[in-house]
């Protein structure tokens, strides 16, 4: 049985995590962290949805404590990992950090997108990007999980095979993603996210500015195996949570719907948690919904002669804790598919 402690448990992600491993065979949660007014207060009582189901108290972080108590942390922060992940691993903790502190390989991008010092840079190289469905191997080995972004996990599932295959030219990207609410965390307190504010609208934010875009980037130039740039750009929906990515390029020669589908099908043939989409059929938010899915459709547009790839997930589970459960089970060897084959939610 896996001893799993979660830094950040009353967080959206964190609490999701907390979620899909209350009946998870294989897990037990020991520990779990919050500060400010939630530390001391049981879980249940943060969270009705989960009261009856997790009886924790939330406590302060004491890294000690955590590592003596736990074989598993996930780190559910915006930023704090820098501070936790290495006196855990120096204990031998696996740390599987669901923020953006060890997403990217240079510290100098990181410093330029999110504005702050990194201060492990020596870890870096040391994190695997956790994209099981690429990156499975080193994952199965690895100490130190960065969890993928929710918008990157849209969109580089879909364009990385077509990459791999020099299928598409890597100079006409172009991303267009729309997120519910949910995915700019709990803590948010600003009139932006009000519901009368976000109710019966739609917006771009951060336009040419969002710092999802180097992490793009970065996984699709291991693909195209050269530098990529992307044009990408976020919108906030009027929902909860999922999330539809959008996303056009250039193919490199006059092929079908039919072939791009064919060469998502051989990449993703075996993954228990992609799924392609017929022809003629293309993915919704609503289809996606609490599950640990990322559905996938192709239309190729032999006017333009570019190919369209739709994409959709829900934003805390595949996007965030489902993908950092299902990280989990890879690094520790367990069966893959456990507590996370939950259908998605209709209507």
């Amino acid at each position: 049985m896996l001893r799993i402690a979660i830094i950040g448990a009353t967080g959206y992600a964190g609490a999701e995590v907390v979620r899909l491993l209350t009946g998870h065979p294989h897990a037990a949660l020991t520990y779990l962290t919050a500060s400010g007014e939630r530390e001391g207060k049981l879980l249940g009582d943060l969270y009705p949805s989960l009261r009856g189901c997790v009886d924790l108290t939330c406590r302060a972080v004491d890294i000690a404590a955590v590592a003596e108590s736990a074989d598993v942390c996930f780190i559910a922060l915006s930023h704090g990992a820098m501070d936790y992940a290495p006196p855990l691993l120096e204990r031998g903790v696996k740390v599987i950090d669901l923020g953006a502190e060890f997403r990217l390989k240079d510290a100098a991008a990181f410093e330029q997108w999110y504005k702050k010092p990194h201060t492990c840079p020596r870890l870096l190289e040391r994190a695997v990007y956790g994209l099981p469905e690429l990156f499975r191997e080193q994952i199965r080995a690895a100490q130190l999980v960065a969890n993928p972004g929710c918008y990157p996990t849209s969109a580089i599932l879909p364009l990385y095979p077509l990459l791999e295959r020099g299928m598409i030219d890597p100079t006409t990207i172009i991303v267009d993603s729309a997120s519910g609410v949910s995915g700019a965390g709990r803590s948010k307190t600003t009139v932006d996210y009000l519901f009368s504010e976000v109710n019966e609208d739609f917006k771009a934010y951060n336009v040419a500015a969002h710092r999802h875009t180097p992490e793009i980037e970065q996984a699709l130039s291991w693909a195209a195996g050269a530098p990529v740039t992307v044009t990408f750009t976020a919108h906030l929906l009027p929902i909860t949570r999922g999330i539809l990515t959008t996303t056009y390029a250039t193919l490199v020669q006059r092929i079908s719907t039919a072939d791009v589908l064919a060469a998502l099908h051989e990449r993703y043939a075996n993954e228990p948690f992609i799924r392609i989409y017929p022809e003629g059929e293309l993915p919704q938010v609503k289809f996606a919904t609490g599950s640990n899915f990322c559905d996938i459709g192709a239309k190729v547009d032999p006017r333009t002669n570019r190919v369209i790839l739709i994409s959709a997930e829900d934003n805390l589970i595949k996007g965030a804790a489902g993908q950092a459960v299902q990280n989990m089970t890879v690094m520790c060897g367990l069966d893959e598919t456990t507590g996370l084959r939950t259908p998605p939610i209709f209507p």
